[in-house]
């Protein structure tokens, strides 16, 4: 089986309790919206939630968060392949898996597109605080051209898109944080993904970020939910 859910920022206490309830095995895989947490300190505090995920039942599909380092930047992790696409995997770690974006991947029967990364409305916060911020954290020039390359050979037609925040038509502002200044939030992702939006043939689109849930059309965002994908 495939589930998904939102945002996990290294806990994962409800996908265990999710686990044990299902009696899943690493045949089952978990999508993650992104934020996954295991690679966002850089450091020993990585390598210890990498080993609580080990412990996992469940292989864990992540898409790429802005509160976490790509993982081609970080030693260790390898581009293989997986569900029919490039992937990165640290091979101590085989059911933790990264999806590269721009990629399009099969589960069951579905053909699935991965574009991640999001603005982090707490940068200045963050690095004012030497708390950890990666320059990488939106989809860069060469990332936009392969998500748009990798549409153009699929004739802009797939079954899901798997995001991390969302194109701008549909940010939903209820979410918003009270005390963020929204003038001074970079929504240049945003702005792109609904370029692809107003473009693209799918049946759903599934994202993460905000931490909260939402639907409009066909777009939903995941929280603390898990549910089946396939």
């Amino acid at each position: 089986m495939t589930y998904i859910t939102g945002d996990t920022h290294g806990r994962f206490g409800r996908i265990k309790e999710f686990c044990n309830e299902q009696k899943t095995t690493n045949e089952d895989v978990m999508i993650i919206l992104g934020d996954v947490g295991i690679n966002y300190y850089l450091d020993k505090r990585d390598d210890y939630l990498r080993e609580e995920a080990a412990k996992l039942p469940i292989t864990l599909f992540g898409i790429h968060g802005n509160h976490e380092e790509r993982p081609y930047n970080i030693e260790g992790y390898e581009e293989l392949e997986a569900y029919g696409a490039k992937v990165f995997i640290n091979p101590n770690y085989p059911n933790q898996i990264f999806a590269k974006d721009g990629e399009i991947y099969k589960f069951g029967e579905k053909e699935v597109i991965v574009i991640g990364g999001a603005y982090s409305v707490g940068k200045f916060m963050r690095i004012k605080k030497h708390k950890p911020w990666f320059e990488s954290e939106q989809p860069d020039d060469k990332i936009k051209a392969d998500v748009e390359r990798a549409l153009d050979n699929h004739n802009w037609k797939v079954d899901v898109v798997l995001t991390h925040t969302c194109p701008y038509d549909y940010i939903p502002r209820e979410l918003f944080l009270s005390y963020v200044d929204q003038s001074r939030v970079d929504y240049a992702t945003e702005k792109w993904l609904q370029e692809i939006e107003d473009r693209l043939e799918y049946t759903d689109w599934y994202f993460g970020h905000f931490h909260g849930e939402y639907k409009k059309d066909r777009l939903r965002c995941m929280n603390k939910e898990i549910e089946e994908f396939e």
